[in-house]
């Protein structure tokens, strides 16, 4: 008997591991077909971070070439929280290599992060949601092959990044060793959310969830780290982004703090992998609610269905531009006590120190209305996705009309972004007149903030003329828009771009509230444009055939 089940056992080890190898079946196969399906995605991404770096580099090197005029930038800004708050540790002003980490740290270390959400998010629960992956598990792949694919793919795709950063840097002329290590510590921070999405593949059973969940983490390490930055420091230990800052490039060169990301990302991938053989295929731990028996009344229109898919979406981006505003608005005060005790800055703004105060308000609600907007050209590329999974098409095969359907989705992505932005207006006003004791911060911001909107709205009408008329290109027209008004509106002065660069970008042709007076004109300029290419998507969806 003893014999038998020692077989027994002998045979069930033998099962267990060749199942573990089974598992690893088809990994390199795929790794070459997903570098081939993202190859012009992959080159975008990377060009891009590693254009952000170099643009800044020139410049910071352009502008700060004497160690007096740098002595000069770190008594203005280091002491300002609210910049701090912004950028990072102020020890990075030690030398023009960690000003230039100061200043594009944050912004590289997202876009890698997004980047990083969008590659293992698509070739793991958007593939198992669309029936792919269950395609390809047909055949020799094994059942962990799709989500470690993924993985090496991003991770690949990091170090290149890592790689071209540092290339890059060096290439400006900043030290070869800090170079590396910011390249480094910026891929460490891509890898851990690239870790990150792979753990909320295996809990979200659909793709928004995943999508939200790491968006949202993003926002929150930046907080967080902004948080640690003005304060003792203690919170930023508890941020990617601020282990990557906390190297210190060009000023101590700490390669150390790079352990923690490979940490977390070993112990996330474990995580995501005992998650993954207690799940069912297609499904997550947290599954979708049950429905109605009935439907609701809203679900006989298109606007109504529209808000079903989209309200998820509204809610989490909402929450995710009201907590990053508030901490903004936190720091609003610190400004005035910063222009009162460096009164020789104050001399140069015509108001003192409420043009600063204000002009900083300015600035964080551009932000946020850049954010708004993001929201916006993914809600208005939802209804592609939507065409392209084949949803669309059962709806108006009836009695539904096309252009209805359409502009359904165009009503919540309207409607979604001026809520978001009007979200982080409210944060921002709190916190500011928590801090000041007024609380009439509020609906002065909201007022503002509604002068931005129809810049949010240009931004997604862009996407939503290229859905109508350009369907196969329209994410890549959309997302290339909104990165340039991104860097027109918020890294040009870095980069110390012409003014006429920033032309194409619809904030130019607003006024910016609270800092300047509002006037009509730009507004109803901007509101027709946006009118004009959003109608126009409309009319081009109705002509052309679906898919």
């Amino acid at each position: 008997m003893a014999e038998i089940e020692m077989t027994q056992v002998a045979q069930q080890s033998t099962v267990r591991s060749a199942r573990r190898t089974a598992d690893a079946t088809g990994l390199r196969t795929l790794l070459k077909f997903y570098i081939r399906r993202e190859r012009a995605a992959l080159v975008a991404w990377i060009g891009g971070t590693a254009a952000l770096v170099g643009f800044q580099a020139v410049a910071s090197q352009n502008l700060y070439d004497t160690p007096a005029k740098l002595a000069a930038l770190r008594e203005t800004i280091g002491g300002s929280p609210a910049v701090v708050a912004l950028s990072g540790p102020e020890a990075l002003l030690a030398s023009i290599g960690g000003e230039v980490v100061f200043e594009i740290f944050g912004y590289a270390a997202i876009v890698l992060g997004l980047m990083s959400m969008f590659l293992v998010g698509r070739h793991t629960r958007t593939d198992e949601e669309n029936g792919r992956a269950e395609l390809l598990r047909s055949t020799r792949v094994g059942r962990d092959a799709p989500v470690a694919t993924a993985l090496a793919l991003a991770s690949l795709a990091n170090l290149a990044a890592g790689i071209a950063v540092a290339v890059t840097a060096v290439a400006t002329g900043l030290p070869a060793g800090g170079s590396v290590l910011f390249g480094a510590a910026l891929a460490g921070v891509g890898l851990t959310f690239a870790t990150l999405t792979a753990l909320a593949a295996q809990i979200f059973e659909n793709p928004r969830s995943v999508y939200g969940s790491i968006t949202a983490m993003l926002g929150l390490a930046y907080v967080v780290r902004a948080v640690g930055d003005v304060g003792n420091g203690v919170a930023s230990w508890l941020s990617p982004i601020g282990w990557g800052q906390r190297t210190l490039p060009y000023v101590d060169d700490k390669w150390w703090p790079l352990l923690l990301p490979l940490v977390a990302s070993v112990l996330t991938v474990g995580a995501a992998v005992a998650v993954s053989e207690h799940r069912d295929f297609g499904a997550g731990v947290f599954g979708n609610r049950a429905g109605r028996a009935e439907a609701s009344w809203l679900l006989h229109t298109t606007t109504g269905l529209a808000w079903r898919l989209h309200r998820g979406s509204i809610a989490a981006w909402a929450t995710g531009v009201f907590v990053l505003s508030a901490a903004y608005g936190s720091f609003g005060d610190a400004i005035t006590e910063f222009i009162e005790n460096n009164p020789q800055i104050a001399e140069f703004l015509p108001g003192g120190a409420e043009d600063a105060v204000d002009a900083y308000l300015a600035l964080t609600l551009t932000i946020a209305a850049l954010l708004s907007a993001g929201y916006g050209v993914n809600s208005a590329l939802r209804a592609r996705r939507e065409e392209t999974a084949e949803r669309a098409e059962w709806l108006v095969a009836a009695t539904t009309n096309r252009i209805s359907w359409l502009a359904g989705h165009v009503t919540m992505a309207l409607v979604g972004s001026a809520a978001v932005l009007a979200a982080g207006a409210v944060g921002e006003g709190l916190a500011y007149g928590l801090t000041i004791g007024d609380l009439g911060q509020i609906p002065r911001l909201l007022a503002a903030a509604a002068v931005y909107v129809p810049a949010v709205w240009w931004i997604l009408a862009v996407a939503v003329a290229g859905v109508g008329w350009l369907p196969r290109a329209a994410a890549i027209i959309a997302w290339t828009y909104f990165a340039y008004c991104l860097v027109a509106e918020i890294l040009a002065q870095s980069f110390n771009l012409p003014e006429w660069t920033r032309t194409a970008s619809p904030f130019r042709h607003l006024p910016q509230a609270p800092l300047d007076t509002v006037t009509a004109g730009g507004i109803l300029g901007v509101l027709a444009l946006a009118a004009v290419a959003a109608i126009g998507g409309l009319v081009g969806f109705g002509r052309r055939d679906l898919g």
